[in-house]
């Protein structure tokens, strides 16, 4: 009888932790972004999203979508803004429409190098800050894409050869920037440059090195002017509620792996430049400087693009370009 008694108590005690549920895992949060993942800037936010899992156990557990395989990039931040998605990368010009001030670092011949582009970024990230917090969205880091460049077919005497010709656009600053040129803009994204140029879509455009060897555009175009236009910053960042809804020494750690992912990611974008010219070299395309002439007329232009600019944003501008002129 106690036998009996025992197994009915085994089977009694069988059905009660069946009847209660299972601990259900917490849905992963989603990182998009539209760049590769083999690319510096996509080497960094997977770095990032691992240092921050070992640095917080508690962390959510992030899947992280590259190459416009979840969200376009042109739509990313409104999915991270209305909460589809958590995380998300895209260029900061992109966001010009909405935050004025995220095309500072697309104002052709403000910045002649990397330390220029640090000193911008100073007087700028505060004002990107609240701007991302207006939209309901956190700021996280920015890394920049290597000195933008023109790349050509032929060799280039005057600017007024590139006139009637197909320039590719990713923002409303390189937009503009063809227009002035004479060229017809074609909104073409970085991963899709290879095909736009086979294609025919496109035959000239302004973009780093690392987008011509990403996509061996030496297939098509020839010719690379190093003119440093100008450091167009990717940046990441977050959805605001999801971000608040972290515990305080997971979002300690989130910020921790922050600050690394962006030191990390400047020295990366300054070998990239480095390797990425050499490379175009090693192709056989003409690595050359724009004839005076030229080069004087382009940054003339970029002086029309900085006054407009000036106008857009109003007094926002001046507190970054002021101080960024003004103060070492």
């Amino acid at each position: 009888m106690n036998n009996r008694r025992d197994v009915l108590g085994l089977f009694g005690l069988a059905g009660l932790l069946a009847s209660v549920p299972a601990v259900a895992e917490a849905a992963p949060w989603r990182c998009a972004t539209g760049y590769r993942a083999d690319s510096f800037h996509g080497r960094n936010l997977n770095q990032w999203l691992g240092e921050w899992a070992a640095a917080a156990p508690g962390a959510p557990r992030v899947e992280l979508h590259a190459n416009n395989s979840l969200v376009p990039l042109a739509a990313i931040a409104g999915q991270v803004r209305a909460g589809s998605v958590e995380l998300g990368e895209t260029i900061m010009s992109s966001l010009i429409g909405e935050m004025p001030v995220a095309g500072a670092d697309s104002v052709p011949f403000v910045v002649r190098g990397y330390a220029d582009a640090k000193r911008l970024w100073r007087y700028q990230r505060p004002m990107i800050e609240r701007a991302f917090a207006d939209a309901g969205l956190v700021a996280l880091y920015a890394v920049p894409w290597p000195p933008q460049g023109l790349y050509t077919m032929r060799p280039l005497g005057s600017l007024s050869e590139l006139r009637g010709g197909r320039m590719r656009s990713y923002n409303r600053s390189t937009a503009r920037i063809a227009e002035l040129l004479g060229c017809t803009p074609v909104d073409v994204p970085m991963a899709e440059v290879g095909q736009a140029l086979a294609e025919g879509r496109i035959d000239c455009m302004i973009t780093s090195a690392v987008t011509g060897v990403e996509n061996q555009v030496w297939r098509q175009l020839k010719h690379y002017h190093e003119i440093n236009a100008w450091f167009p910053k990717n940046i990441v960042f977050a959805n605001a509620q999801a971000y608040g809804q972290l515990d305080a020494s997971t979002r300690r750690a989130l910020q921790n792996a922050t600050g690394a992912a962006e030191a990390r990611g400047w020295a990366a974008s300054e070998t990239a430049a480095t390797e990425s010219v050499a490379e175009l070299k090693r192709q056989g395309m003409k690595v050359d400087p724009l004839p005076p002439a030229a080069l004087a007329e382009l940054r003339r232009l970029g002086e029309r693009c900085s006054l407009e600019w000036l106008r857009e944003v109003g007094p926002q501008a001046n507190q970054i370009f002021i101080p960024y002129y003004t103060q070492a």
